[in-house]
């Protein structure tokens, strides 16, 4: 049943969403509703004749404005009949406007790549209602087909955009909703302590080859900062000196914000080695000493294979970081810490690495209750 109430823009602001849509309907002009989404969006509603006709989301106009809106409506006798826009256009406008000042630089652009060569060739001409869940469907098989992962990413982007529309009351339902995403891969390959033994003595052969050029030697002290920090790889390569200090590193602009990584003993001694130089970077470019060295680190292909790790990965160097954390006894919460995740939950796939832990503990506290129950009492 509708609420009425005298509307307000601050009313409008307080009103709180719950688990289904509802309406308040306007006592100065009883033509006029406003509907809240159990996203949380509001949308003005204009009621005529046992018809409901959107006025647009509650955050482009005010109250009185709508109420203007919806008196015209009623003396024009016939409701106006509101055109959706083209995906490309509320895309492009009110969706992006409504993220782009809480996302760092970095992210924009990756998101404004993401829809300009994926999104918009396929949807950019349509309107927003006509987008139907058969076609998001088979454009989507259609992609996994070939890059089931950056699949993966479009389609959750564009679910964001449908449930931005859906809250603005441009689009009843979201499209995207209700299909399955590509399988992800699982987090499996850490390095053991004799894999890691095997590459520290090939990274020491290396450091004190004569025939390995200074960005081979940068590259050589970078990996060793990844085992020793579990920092993900463009921490390192783009570490500015402003940002050490005396036992930790201070990154301003981490994946997740600004961060501290603590240094133990020997990632402090790599580091310090590097302070002798006057550049910004404390790995700069061997072309151009005002920036970092390239992200291509070519050098570590040679390293992997002549450590017999060809199947490893630069980032899986992170992932044994947190693998022998847990395995070592730290908390999970700690291990999120020192990774730098945002939420914790994204720490417990490493949690499988302490199997061998857990099942060891399960034996001894076996073993203590099996005693306990064979010197018990009958009575």
């Amino acid at each position: 049943m509708n609420r009425r109430q005298k509307l307000t823009d601050a009313l409008i602001r307080r009103l709180k969403s719950g688990p289904r849509e509802y309406t308040v309907r306007d006592t100065v002009v009883p033509s006029l509703g406003i509907r809240v989404h159990p996203s949380g969006g509001r949308s003005y509603i204009h009621f005529c004749e046992g018809r409901k006709v959107s006025l647009g989301p509650a955050a482009f106009k005010t109250v009185e404005e709508a109420r203007a809106e919806s008196r015209a409506q009623l003396s024009d006798g016939v409701p106006e009949k509101k055109t959706t826009p083209l995906f490309g256009d509320f895309v492009s406008g009110p969706w992006r406007d409504s993220w782009v000042h809480r996302c760092k630089p970095s992210t924009v652009k990756w998101r404004d790549r993401l829809v300009e060569t994926r999104l918009l060739p396929e949807f950019g001409e349509l309107r927003l209602d006509r987008i139907t869940h058969t076609m998001v469907h088979q454009w989507f098989d259609s992609y996994s087909g070939t890059a089931p992962g950056n699949a993966n990413q479009c389609l959750h982007t564009l679910r964001h955009i449908f449930n931005h529309a859906v809250a603005c009351g441009l689009v009843p339902s979201n499209p995207a909703r209700g299909i399955k995403l590509n399988p992800g891969k699982k987090i499996t390959r850490f390095l053991s302590r004799e894999e890691l033994g095997r590459l520290h003595r090939v990274l020491d052969r290396h450091e004190h080859s004569a025939t390995v050029r200074a960005s081979q030697r940068q590259q050589i002290d970078i990996i060793r900062l990844l085992l020793l920090t579990g920092c993900r790889k463009n921490e390192i390569v783009r570490l500015r000196r402003d940002e050490i200090a005396e036992s930790c590193l201070r990154l301003q602009d981490s994946k997740t914000g600004p961060r501290t990584v603590f240094l133990n003993a020997e990632a402090q001694a790599i580091i310090e080695r590097r302070m002798t130089g006057g550049t910004r970077f404390l790995f700069p470019s061997p072309k151009d000493a005002g920036r970092p060295l390239g992200k291509m680190l070519n050098h570590w292909y040679a390293i992997r294979k002549e450590a017999g790790l060809d199947d490893v990965r630069l980032h899986d160097l992170r992932h044994t970081y947190a693998s022998h954390a847990v395995t070592q006894g730290t908390p999970l919460p700690v291990v999120a810490r020192l990774l730098g995740h945002s939420q914790t939950a994204m720490t417990l796939r490493y949690a499988h690495t302490g199997d061998r832990e857990t099942e060891a503990a399960a034996e001894r506290i076996g073993e203590v209750i099996s005693g306990l129950l064979g010197n018990r009492q009958i009575v």
